[in-house]
């Protein structure tokens, strides 16, 4: 069954004639781009070629400065749908331009690897509920302060350590499967001396103790 707005799913906002939205109004844009005439054709969907107006290279280039993600310091790029491969490429493509952005949020992507992709300014960092299944498939955010990963599927803290180096003050593991590994919050402590806060709980003095410590309250003594 198609929807009344089928034929403009692969316009941009901006191409379509009669509308009363603004650029500002977009809190969470869609940014993929659409496939090309020939994968149209084969998929069948020719008939929304008539939709798209003949775009020359100049117009390319003075539409790919005017997204300007080079300077972007905040941004919002949940929920994107990524359904084919020409969307993730397009997505990650915009990423790698993310050279200033400090708050990104990118909740319920489907993404599995963006360790290829460095934000060096990146302070806030949201990639809940995707589907990583490990710390090393990050991107490189040496700058990184708060970060969350709830809801994915990491299974160990490899690689946590590589956090180390970085003013990381609080971190989202939780509904990951190593939220159950045995001494999860003093593992993760450890590897990180300087988190403060951990699933939303601040550093606890029982966090801090030595793993021998905790293995001596279990001991039970039978007379």
């Amino acid at each position: 069954l198609k929807l009344p707005s089928d034929s403009f799913k692969y316009l941009g906002w901006c191409d379509i004639e009669e509308h009363d939205v603004r650029g500002n109004q977009l809190h969470c844009p869609r940014v993929r781009e659409g496939p090309s005439e020939e994968e149209l054709f084969f998929r069948g969907e020719e008939h929304t070629l008539k939709k798209r107006k003949q775009v020359t290279d100049t117009e390319k280039w003075q539409k790919k400065l005017q997204e300007n993600w080079e300077n972007c310091a905040e941004l919002n790029l949940s929920f994107q749908d990524l359904g084919d491969l020409y969307q993730v490429e397009n997505f990650k493509r915009i990423l790698q331009r993310l050279i200033r952005v400090e708050k990104l949020w990118l909740v319920d992507n489907s993404l599995t690897d963006l360790s290829a992709i460095r934000l060096p300014r990146c302070r806030e960092l949201n990639v809940s509920k995707n589907h990583f299944t490990s710390l090393k498939q990050l991107p490189k955010i040496p700058q990184i302060q708060h970060l969350s990963l709830a809801e994915n599927n990491i299974v160990t803290l490899s690689g946590i350590s590589d956090f180390r180096h970085t003013p990381l003050e609080s971190l989202i593991l939780k509904r990951n499967p190593c939220e159950f590994q045995e001494r999860y919050r003093q593992l993760v402590f450890s590897s990180l001396p300087n988190l403060k806060m951990l699933d939303g709980i601040p550093k606890l003095p029982e966090d801090c103790s030595p793993p021998e410590s905790r293995v001596f309250f279990r001991m039970c003594t039978i007379l």
